[in-house]
């Protein structure tokens, strides 16, 4: 009897040291993996700070090339216009085109257009909410039918008038 509880307190032994030769080698992995991680976006960091002073002296360049044939306000104005542009395009290239944002079936509300109602939703369509194109389920072909629950009016029912 005494050999079967030496040889459980053992199994239980053995059972908790591979509990902890797991955990340590699963933490060694993460930080391992962690701190690739953590160098790989320092350097991203690194190259964006680089591109967007390599970008400024390009805008730089550009303004005082524009400088020697024009004034200096109109050149400044000229390199502001294009550069404003060009953000502009990049930033509406990030954007999802209406094609790949609508669901098949579903026409596409830009922006700028409103439907009947005045907002920014068509029947049926999709509409735009803070610069994203959200579906609308469609309006129904038939108005409903007569036997419906007509709404009532904040003083119909409730109020001393009523009686």
């Amino acid at each position: 009897m005494q050999r079967l509880e030496h040889l459980e307190h053992l199994d239980k032994h053995l059972v908790d040291e591979l509990a902890q030769v797991a955990r340590e080698t699963v933490r060694d992995e993460l930080r391992e993996q962690t701190r690739k991680q953590r160098r790989k976006a320092a350097l991203y960091a690194a190259s964006g700070a680089v591109a967007l002073y390599a970008g400024a002296a390009v805008a730089l360049a550009a303004g005082l090339a524009l400088a020697l044939v024009l004034p200096d306000w109109a050149a400044a104005l000229i390199t502001a216009v294009v550069l404003g542009a060009l953000a502009l395009a990049l930033r509406n290239a990030a954007r999802p085109t209406p094609a790949r944002a609508a669901v098949p079936g579903q026409r596409h509300v830009p922006s700028g257009g409103t439907a009947a109602s005045g907002g920014g939703a068509a029947p049926g369509g999709t509409a735009v909410s803070g610069g994203r194109t959200v579906p609308v389920p469609p309006m129904p072909s038939v108005p409903p039918a007569t036997g419906a629950v007509p709404l009532r009016r904040p003083n119909e029912g409730n109020g001393p008038e009523a009686r």
